[in-house]
């Protein structure tokens, strides 16, 4: 999201566009009147599900999918309007991704594909944000024990650690959360962690002292908290917590996560459950404790976000 000149801001979703959507919509966000309105169409493109700012608020970069190929296409911002100008895109054969990070430098843009196993980085051009072909494209091996979501490699994030020394994929299929150390835009394997086999890991955000992390788990529905060692890119395992009520025995799946910036809450989406998971965070441990559950009021949230303010948090 990024704040006009009147303090609205200004949000973009991306879409699946199999059905009615057709690309990248943005929002505007009134704080002091508590809504949403202007929802328009700022991009057409195909299947663009998930889109990330640049630090600058100058660039849009999203996923994109054309045929048998994806990647990523780069938007310029109107910093007036808020309307995208594609500047150029990016693709991969084989490559479908759903996960995309940009460095606060607007140096490097990684992707997470789901389908080929893959965690692919790209250069980006510092004069007008375009993005260059891929510089790595890291494939995870391996399999886990769910045999319908499992059988395979299955990236699902791609994003990078407090410090920006490190990129970090979280991989769905494998079970586990793999550290690359990055060069010049180019990728290498330094580290890795395996968690509770089955439990298909899927979003993972760090706390602002950058010494905790928090994994969500898609299949298993949980929280696993880490502990992060910047020194040589690598996590430890401190606790594993519910999403969803001991007594809930329908299907859900958990899907995004993020913290607050104050580093006090943890908040974590179940699809099925349909609501947020609010937890506390202890300090001195990093360690969660559960608060509450709040309905999303609609089915399947796929990801949120918390606003500049702190004071809303929009889900989709």
């Amino acid at each position: 999201m990024k704040m006009t000149d009147n303090k609205e801001f200004i949000g973009y979703v991306g879409t699946y566009t199999k059905e009615n959507s057709e690309g990248i919509y943005t929002f505007t966000l009134h704080t002091e009147a508590q809504k949403v309105s202007n929802v328009t169409l700022a991009a057409k493109l195909d299947n663009p599900t998930y889109v990330t700012i640049s630090k600058n608020n100058q660039y849009l970069y999203s996923v994109v999918k054309e045929g048998e190929a994806g990647g990523v296409a780069a938007y310029l911002i109107n910093s007036h309007t808020g309307e995208l100008e594609e500047q150029n895109r990016q693709v991969v054969e084989g490559a479908s991704p759903c996960h995309i990070s940009v460095d606060s430098g607007n140096q490097t843009v990684v992707t997470a594909n789901y389908h080929k196993g893959t965690i692919e980085s790209f250069e980006v051009d510092e004069e007008n944000g375009t993005v260059n072909p891929a510089s790595s494209i890291m494939a995870h091996e391996g399999s886990g024990p769910n045999k319908e979501r499992q059988e395979k490699p299955h990236a699902h994030y791609a994003g990078y650690t407090p410090d920006e020394k490190y990129v970090v994929g979280v991989d769905l299929g494998i079970d586990k959360i793999i550290t690359y150390g990055i060069k010049d835009s180019t990728l290498k394997e330094v580290n890795s962690l395996s968690v509770n086999p089955g439990s298909g890991p899927r979003h993972i955000a760090f706390h602002p002292n950058g010494k905790y992390a928090y994994v969500m788990t898609e299949l298993s529905s949980e929280v696993i908290v880490l502990t992060y060692y910047p020194e040589e890119g690598s996590f430890t395992e401190l606790q594993y917590i519910s999403t969803v009520p001991k007594e809930f025995d329908g299907n859900s799946q958990g899907s995004a996560i993020h913290i607050s910036s104050d580093g006090r809450f943890v908040y974590a989406a179940n699809r099925g459950y349909n609501s947020i998971a609010v937890f506390s965070v202890n300090q001195n441990s990093g360690e969660l404790t559960f608060v509450a559950h709040t309905s999303t009021e609609g089915n399947w949230p796929r990801d949120f976000v918390l606003d500049p303010t702190g004071k809303f948090l929009i889900a989709t």
